[in-house]
């Protein structure tokens, strides 16, 4: 038996670690030290064009898909899903191990047109088509909700994503419950928690703001809603799985353990970093955020109050809600910038006027 710290995690604690946006080299890596699943999100395809070792099978690969469609935007989702297909089959290793209950592989499509949900399901059907272990992963916002209810009937695997507080959270779960109440059907799902990215945005919110708050409060506010959303649905009943995303720094994987979670990282800088550290695997989940550090938060940052309380959100707020917006657009700005180099490719290899084809 292995005994490094993933392995270690993994044989002491429920807590699971998955992988983010990887290559098919570091998704063996991060197998082999126990990842249970995978992540890939809209700016993979950016990634693997500019990848110094991959950069040529990929546009050699672009340059194949331009033969399928006329249409940018298409050859990018088509592209999309060439390059986390080769992902996905990797994982069909601890997928198949698991009987199903593990190794999934999460793609998110088009972020630029995701405001209307049947664009997301007609993508998400196509996506599902590629490997049984494909989950499809929608933002949880009012267009993604209404896409995912459609999605869950059909019994399709769900990973709700751009979840940035309780209320999101609440709303995701109870439409599961009563959508399969109904259909009797439960399909694998997971909501992610982004508290990374969370964390990334609250600091220069305050920043902008000005607000005058202690830097160690401000640093356990992420988590503080981490561990409320997990207490919760536990509390409930809820079914869903929790998936924590957008680590930014070591303790959004270190200060979850202990938890019945799956946190996905990056493989450069985080999961090869605690490996690397292999530091001591203490349970950290249960700790209780003390009193005074909630009151300064509650008090002082509007912006965590939102995300803190059960009606901290309405449905058709999460869109626009600030975490959301910042996480979308490094989505948006990765895909806009594909389709550029799509449209160069299209005319570097289209015939010239006056020549031959």
């Amino acid at each position: 038996m292995k005994h490094d710290y993933f392995h270690r995690v993994a044989a002491l604690t429920p807590t699971k670690m998955w992988i983010n946006n990887v290559t098919p080299e570091e998704a063996e890596w991060a197998i082999a030290a126990r990842a249970m699943g995978c992540t890939q999100n809209p700016s993979y395809t950016w990634k693997m064009l500019n990848h110094p070792e991959y950069k040529d099978d990929v546009l050699a690969l672009l340059d194949e898909t331009l033969k399928e469609s006329d249409d940018d935007n298409e050859v990018e989702c088509i592209l999309q899903r060439k390059l986390v297909k080769r992902v996905a089959e990797k994982f069909m290793t601890v997928y198949e191990r698991t009987n199903g209950a593990h190794g999934y592989v999460s793609i998110q499509g088009d972020p630029i047109h995701e405001e209307d949900p049947q664009v997301i399901i007609e993508e998400g059907r196509k996506n599902r088509e590629m490997n049984p272990n494909i989950m499809i992963k929608i933002p949880a916002t009012e267009a993604g909700l209404a896409a995912m209810g459609t999605l869950i009937e059909e019994n399709t695997p769900l990973n709700a994503t751009e979840v940035m507080g309780l209320s999101q959270v609440i709303d995701v779960c109870e439409m599961y419950d009563k959508i399969t109440a109904k259909t009797k059907k439960k399909p694998m799902m997971y909501y992610s928690l982004i508290t990374g990215i969370y964390d990334e945005w609250l600091a220069q919110e305050v920043a902008a703001q000005g607000i005058d708050i202690s830097r160690d409060v401000l640093y356990q506010a992420g988590m503080a809603i981490a561990k409320k959303v997990y207490r919760f649905v536990h509390d409930q009943g809820y079914q869903l799985g929790f998936i924590g995303g957008g680590v930014r720094g070591l303790q959004h994987f270190t200060e979850m353990v202990g938890g019945d979670v799956c946190i996905t990282m990056n493989w450069q800088g985080h999961a090869e970093e605690l490996l690397k550290l292999d530091q001591p695997v203490v349970a950290r989940l249960f700790n209780p955020v003390q009193d005074h550090v909630l009151d300064e938060l509650l008090t002082k940052v509007p912006a965590f109050r939102q995300a803190y309380m059960e009606d901290g959100l309405t449905v058709d707020e999460y869109e626009e809600y600030g975490p959301v917006e910042y996480f979308r657009h490094m989505f948006i700005s990765a895909w806009e910038n594909t389709l550029e180099l799509i449209g160069q490719r299209r005319a570097a290899l289209r015939p010239q006027a006056g020549t031959r084809p």
